[in-house]
């Protein structure tokens, strides 16, 4: 597959000074573009079944778990606001937030990060929330042997990826005026495809997302990923996705990573 892209030049203006800002505006998500815009379709059939439901409230749990007070904790609002999106009732949404403050009894909810190797030797991230560590692990074990992979130890595939802010906008491109304001709020890049993915450090997530809001920019969704540095090119796209739809469909797996350039 040949990767068309296109470089934008900005120039901003002001009063004291000419800054020259550079944005690499790609037409193809290395990595994860095609399962991506997958997933996305996918949730809106997913809305309302109940293993869905649970990976959301166990998601509110964890985040609640720095504070349950989404106006103070950004990690609990996102999660929220995708709790919502996918149509988790307000009283499951408001029982996750307590679980996670401790104000509920029941088994501890525990976040996990797996390593691993998938078809044609895939690297994979693969982020957990439990609230049983040991049904969790065999699960990802047989899916992984199922589909050639196997579990790594950790930090054995952790060195191929960085962490990154993603800002995911509802369109499939931005203006030139939308991309400065983006820039100056903190954005590294900026890939378009079917829809617009905004990078951002990690510690400038909430203040992009903020800035894309103001331009009422409809986010679709935002957090934290992990990005491949290298993606690498595989011979057989299908048993990965098949992989990947078994992952999300496990009720312990949130979310998964791999360096697969799809």
């Amino acid at each position: 597959m040949i990767l068309k892209q296109k470089t934008s030049n900005i120039t901003l203006l002001n009063s004291n000074r000419i800054t020259n800002y550079q944005l690499l505006i790609t037409n193809f998500m290395s990595g994860h573009s095609k399962w991506a815009t997958t997933k996305r379709k996918k949730a809106a059939v997913d809305a309302k079944k109940s293993a869905n439901f649970t990976k959301l409230a166990n998601m509110i749990a964890v985040a609640a778990r720095e504070g349950g007070d989404p106006e103070t904790n950004f990690k609990l609002r996102m999660a929220i606001e995708k709790a919502r999106l996918g149509s988790l009732p307000r009283e499951n949404i408001e029982r996750a937030i307590k679980r996670g403050a401790g104000e509920l009894g029941g088994n501890q909810i525990e976040q996990l990060l797996y390593e691993g190797y998938g078809p044609e030797g895939v690297a994979l991230i693969i982020e957990i929330i439990t609230d049983n560590k040991n049904r969790a692990s065999q699960n990802i074990k047989h899916l992984l042997t199922k589909y050639g992979g196997n579990l790594g130890s950790p930090n054995s595939v952790m060195w191929q990826f960085t962490q990154k802010g993603v800002v995911t906008i509802d369109k499939n491109s931005l203006s030139d005026e939308e991309q400065l304001e983006l820039i100056d709020a903190g954005a590294e890049d900026i890939k378009s495809n079917e829809d617009t993915a905004i990078y951002t450090p990690v510690d400038r997530l909430e203040n992009v997302k903020t800035k894309a809001e103001n331009l009422n920019l409809q986010v679709a969704e935002s957090g934290l990923e992990y990005i491949a540095k290298d993606p690498v090119k595989i011979n057989k796209e299908e048993a990965l996705l098949k992989l990947f739809e078994e992952l999300d469909e496990c009720d312990d797996v949130n979310n998964f990573y791999s360096n697969a350039d799809l």
